[in-house]
């Protein structure tokens, strides 16, 4: 090892702080609470240690610190029903079936024993006395059809002749069915867009927003505006989908960081501003302009809300060497729990590993001189919801300057898969009894 390699590993052992302890948490959290947006990512969609560590963070800011919620890659009308759960609004009799509301692969992504746990949490929550009517949100928009059968539920309640006219506008779509893709493939090869019905049902909702202005009723009239936002949003993503990813993926991430400036706005009051914590995959939470993204012309969502909001925003990445996942060859193949190979040479979590702690926390902030070094270009290795272990370089594998790209990093040498609710038959036999602080 080199004199260089080695005063990298040391100094990141001297900078380490345990965070599998609930005193380690407590510190991190309330280091975090200075901010006004915490985005806890994560390297991969099916990791369960990951999930848990967001959660036991999340639940600290929420009680100790006032935030309002939680804010995940996730759709909005599917999250909003999590959130009508937690404050006991809706007819769900259960964690489990308010999270049967997801439906679409992945969907093991929300409906996993680590959100089933959370949910239950901020039930428990929102009925004490401490209660604040903390919600889980989706800021996601591949509900395309979902948004536009919500807009005209919540109109056909407070104006049927509205209702009616946003039918006739949404009708535009049904020559497509229901696939999403289709739609922004005819359109690509010259069908007439539903652009202007999607847009003018936005903006009807917009211009009516002043009619109510407090109580509940603002609140639904809110979450129908983001289902129209929505709708306007995912039509223009899935006709960019066939132009070049750079195009749709930007398109996707602004629509996720303006609907968390939306909510703060609509959650926000005179005498205390809200707070929100973001759960995404570290490929949108991570500053794009520190990575391989950046050639790409693809901006994120912390690179967005970095921008948005000088100064109050912690970016958090979460890291693994090695261990299993929750994952599937291909999209819309079934889940199947996967061995995570070690990670390659040269990479962050390769260097991560070296440092021989089974895991720790530490800041990208004010480095340390030995750590000047974490400001050059590493391989990092992200795992959606998608794992290739034959293509492993190729497919999972971009540069990123990471004392850039994050404010604290979290690394959990070896990780277990998430374990979803509903079984697949590639998804086989339980993990070992977990490890995690019980007192958490």
């Amino acid at each position: 090892m080199s004199p260089h390699r080695r005063l990298l590993k040391e100094s990141l052992r001297e900078s380490a702080e345990d965070i599998l302890t609930p005193e380690g948490l407590d510190r991190l959290a309330a280091r975090l609470a200075t901010k006004r947006l915490v985005l806890l990512g994560e390297a991969s969609h099916g990791t369960a240690d990951f999930y848990r560590v967001r959660r036991e963070l999340s639940q600290r800011l929420i009680e100790r610190h006032g935030f309002a919620g939680i804010v995940a890659e996730a759709d909005w009308p599917d999250a909003l029903r999590l959130t009508r759960y937690a404050r006991d609004e809706s007819e769900d009799a259960s964690a489990d079936e308010a999270l049967e509301t997801f439906q679409r692969f992945p969907t093991w992504m929300w409906r996993n024993t680590e959100v089933r746990q959370l949910l239950r949490w901020m039930r428990s929550f929102n009925a004490s006395p401490q209660g604040t009517g903390v919600g889980f949100y989706g800021m996601d928009l591949y509900s395309l059809h979902l948004s536009m059968r919500e807009v005209i539920h919540y109109l056909q309640g407070v104006e049927p002749a509205a209702a009616a006219l946003a039918q006739e506008r949404y009708a535009c779509f049904d020559r497509f069915g229901d696939d999403a893709h289709q739609y922004g493939r005819a359109t690509a090869h010259g069908e007439e867009a539903c652009e202007d019905q999607a847009v003018q049902q936005l903006l009807e909702l917009q211009q009516r927003r002043l009619e109510v202005l407090t109580g509940t009723g603002a609140d639904e009239r809110f979450y129908a505006e983001q289902n129209a936002r929505l709708v306007q949003n995912a039509e223009r993503y899935y006709r960019s989908m066939f132009r070049g990813r750079a195009s749709s993926w930007n398109l996707r991430d602004t629509h996720m960081a303006d609907t968390v400036d939306a909510l703060l706005e609509h959650l926000g009051n005179s005498w205390a501003p809200p707070r929100l914590i973001l759960w995404a995959h570290n490929s949108h939470l991570g500053d794009a302009s520190a990575t391989d993204m950046a050639r790409l012309g693809e901006v994120n969502v912390g690179q967005l809300l970095r921008q948005r909001h000088p100064g109050e925003v912690a970016l958090v990445g979460l890291t693994t060497y090695e261990g299993t996942v929750t994952a599937a060859h291909d999209w819309d193949d079934h889940a199947q729990r996967m061995t995570v190979r070690p990670a390659l040479a040269g990479s962050v979590e390769e260097l991560l590993h070296e440092t021989g702690l089974p895991s720790f926390a530490f800041s990208l902030q004010d480095l340390r001189e030995g750590l000047v070094a974490l400001k050059e270009p590493r391989l990092e290795r992200f795992i959606g919801v998608i794992y290739r272990p034959l293509t492993e370089r190729q497919s999972h594998y971009f540069e990123a300057r990471l004392a850039d790209q994050f404010d604290h990093l979290i690394h959990l040498d070896y990780t277990r898969a998430l374990q979803p609710l509903a079984r697949e038959p590639a998804w086989a036999g339980d993990e070992p009894p977990e490890t995690f602080p019980s007192a958490m």
